[in-house]
């Protein structure tokens, strides 16, 4: 039986570090579309993909209707009112996920930069394994510093990688996660899932999905739209034979 998918789309951050009178950061325009619109649209037309869920904060309410619930409806996109904290909104959402949906996929709305053959490894690994995400190895050098910002150590980059989305769990696993969380703010859903005791298997990304947390890194994802990776015509199932240039 072919597994099926429900995607969670978090845009109800606070967009604090954005500092733009005019936008938070996955309303801003990215290439003639809202940021958020591209992390939708990776999704929206994959035969896997069965439902796609966007999380906004309720205070974006009003302005959201008026500028985006007219592409959302056409896209058949849900909209959730999220909460106080991420994983309050996820938590939100995924109530909403319906019962025959195998898995569920979290994606950020600030990482637009994303290629149809890295979800499919995501996804693939999560069908496999219970439990996905795409993340990367940390190249540079990690200092660890005091209050004072004095250096106080340096930490040993071997093993260790920055995770990004999409992250993909087991719907159930995900749900009893979820369970057990009694208030504890997770910076993202896997730390979820290895509190409940759940392995989460490590699949390799590309800088390239970059996370948007300033305006300055609107250039650089308008850049990064233009490197991504295209479908080879005639091998759609396979399109990326060596997306390891892209890594």
């Amino acid at each position: 039986m072919a597994h099926t998918f429900a995607v969670i789309i978090a845009a109800a951050g606070k967009s604090t570090r954005f500092r733009d009178q005019h936008y938070k950061k996955p309303f801003a325009p990215l290439a003639n579309k809202p940021v958020w619109l591209h992390s939708a649209e990776r999704f929206i037309n994959r035969a896997d993909v069965k439902q796609v869920i966007l999380v906004i904060s309720p205070a974006d309410a009003e302005v959201f209707a008026a500028k985006f619930a007219g592409n959302a409806a056409i896209l058949g996109i849900e909209i959730v009112h999220g909460g106080q904290e991420r994983a309050d909104s996820i938590e939100k959402a995924l109530a909403r996920v319906r019962p025959d949906i195998g898995y569920v996929a979290v994606h950020d709305a600030a990482r637009p930069c994303l290629a149809d053959a890295w979800i499919t490894q995501v996804f693939d690994a999560a069908a496999q394994s219970g439990a996905a995400i795409l993340a990367i190895p940390v190249r540079g050098t990690l200092k660890k510093a005091d209050n004072q910002g004095k250096i106080i150590d340096t930490i040993p980059r071997d093993n260790l990688w920055e995770a990004q989305t999409p992250q993909v769990f087991r719907r159930d696993w995900l749900l009893a996660a979820y369970a057990q969380r009694n208030g504890f703010n997770a910076t993202d859903d896997a730390q979820l899932l290895e509190r409940s005791g759940k392995s989460v298997t490590l699949v390799s990304g590309s800088a390239i999905n970059l996370k948007i947390t300033t305006r300055e890194d609107l250039k650089l994802a308008e850049h990064a739209l233009q490197a991504l990776p295209r479908p080879k015509l005639g091998n759609a199932m396979n399109p990326f034979a060596d997306d390891d240039m892209w890594r």
